[in-house]
């Protein structure tokens, strides 16, 4: 056999082991080196895509699991698209004004709107604040019973910050990066469940929903939690302090920095982040589907009812990995939040800014993002269910977006600031139509709640 290699090949059969060998192994590094290479290269919009998932994210897709079986789930195909246009618009923004979104909305439009969108991120942002603590903390009791609620929500309050306010920002965004990899412990729950693929497809690619109002406020909550206002503001102001790390330090160098490769390289970063958020809400509510709604578990009441989607993966252990999900999720989103409405009042104030900055050199900066913080900690002492806060933070979320949502696309769609890099026909047909369908399901969800209350 050996010599009929010979002939074929012309070289002895162990030296064409030898090169098949060889050869395999270099395909294997050069696929390692690709794979690290574009984990290098990830940066902001993968962040902001793991945070979007965060523990109001979580509760509201469980929640629509566990009410509608596998119903919504086609509404992670169809936001992933609009989600990734959204967050590239408010990337490509940043990079190419060198400024983030609200020192944009402060410079092209009246001052009152530049307040009033501060306001309602600012109002918005501690409310999810304060609800994520509060599941972070509610999570950890189920492992660790003997702790105190209250030194649990400050205990996370206080590490969050002193990883914002005494970390580089360098260390902090590379520590984001690796906590954003708990998110897959859903989708392995998800998979460990005999899940009926052909109704999992169908579910996945034809939508269905009746205009009734549980219905249209749960659509309100997942739009809120996907396409959320703290993201747009955090996306900018990242875009901009990655390129203040890399030397420029001015707006003048920066706008006059940003190549065609760069932008290449944002998208692939957001539509990466933005896929795996996408990824995480499906099998969310995949999981909460097969598990919850499959036991006539139809509305989640209690963390522990939340936790049990996880036990087809887990067992007696589902309560160990829901809180590693919930506060890993949560210390990566807590950040984003503050941080967020922080770079938002400072932009529109002319006060320093910059996670990259020193707490002596940016005092009101970090001002903003501990009063923040703690004003979050106190929502949970008023007595409200945590895991209706997570999804009230989900809705206010989705009533505050199509406001922000029409300047970014004003300022992304305008030539005389955007130049050669502004929205295409197809970006602003599709940007104007999630902004309308966002404020027509917010309009009714606050027509309900009125109705509701009359």
């Amino acid at each position: 056999m050996e010599k009929k290699i010979e002939k074929i090949v012309g070289a002895p059969a162990n030296a064409l082991d030898k090169t098949v060998e060889y050869s395999e192994k270099v395909v294997k590094r050069t696929g390692v080196r690709r794979a690290k290479k574009f984990w290098h290269n990830l940066g902001p919009g993968l962040t902001t895509g793991a945070s979007d998932d965060d523990p109001s994210g979580i509760a509201t897709y469980s929640q629509a699991g566990a009410s509608y079986g596998f119903q919504f789930l086609w509404m992670a195909p169809f936001t992933f698209p609009l989600m990734s246009l959204v967050q590239e618009m408010c990337a490509r923004i940043g990079l190419v004004t060198g400024r983030g979104l609200a020192a944009n909305i402060r410079i092209h439009f009246p001052k009152w709107v530049l307040y009033l969108c501060t306001a309602l991120l600012f109002f918005a942002n501690t409310l999810n604040i304060g609800a994520d603590i509060g599941a972070m903390a509610r999570s950890t009791q189920l492992v660790l019973p003997g702790i105190n609620f209250a030194t649990l929500v400050f205990g996370f309050a206080f590490v969050s910050l002193g990883l914002q306010i005494f970390v580089s920002y360098e260390k902090y965004a590379r520590y984001l990066k690796w906590l954003a990899l708990v998110l897959l412990s859903y989708i392995l729950s998800a998979l460990s469940v005999n899940l009926d693929f052909k109704e999992l497809l169908r579910n996945a690619v034809i939508p269905t929903f009746e205009f009734t109002k549980d219905q249209i406020i749960i659509v309100a909550a997942i739009l809120g939690t996907t396409i959320s206002p703290y993201l747009f503001f955090w996306q900018t102001s990242q875009e901009v302090e990655e390129n203040i790390l890399k030397g420029q330090t001015s707006v003048k160098l920066r706008r006059e920095a940003v190549t065609d490769d760069e932008i290449k390289s944002m998208r692939l970063d957001v539509v990466s982040g933005m896929f795996l958020s996408n990824l995480v809400m499906f099998f969310i509510i995949a999981a909460a589907a097969s598990t919850l709604f499959a036991n006539g578990i139809t509305s989640i009441q209690t963390v522990e009812e939340a936790a049990s989607a996880l036990r087809p993966i887990a067992g007696d252990q589902a309560f160990l990995l829901f809180m590693l999900g919930v506060v890993g999720t949560g210390m990566l989103a807590i950040p984003v939040l503050a941080g967020s409405a922080s770079y938002a009042m400072s932009e529109s104030f002319g006060w320093k800014f910059g996670l990259y900055k020193k707490l002596k050199e940016a005092n009101a900066f970090y001002g903003i993002i501990i009063i923040s913080t703690f004003l979050g900690v106190a929502l949970n002492f008023v007595g409200i269910n945590p895991l209706k806060a997570l999804i009230l933070a989900a809705v206010v979320n989705g009533l505050v977006a199509p406001v922000i949502l029409v300047l970014i696309l004003l300022l992304s769609s305008n030539r005389k600031i955007m130049g050669a890099r502004s929205n295409h026909r197809v970006a602003k047909i599709f940007g104007w139509g999630i902004t309308i369908i966002m404020a027509l399901v917010g309009a009714a969800t606050i027509y309900y709640t009125l109705d509701s209350m009359v």
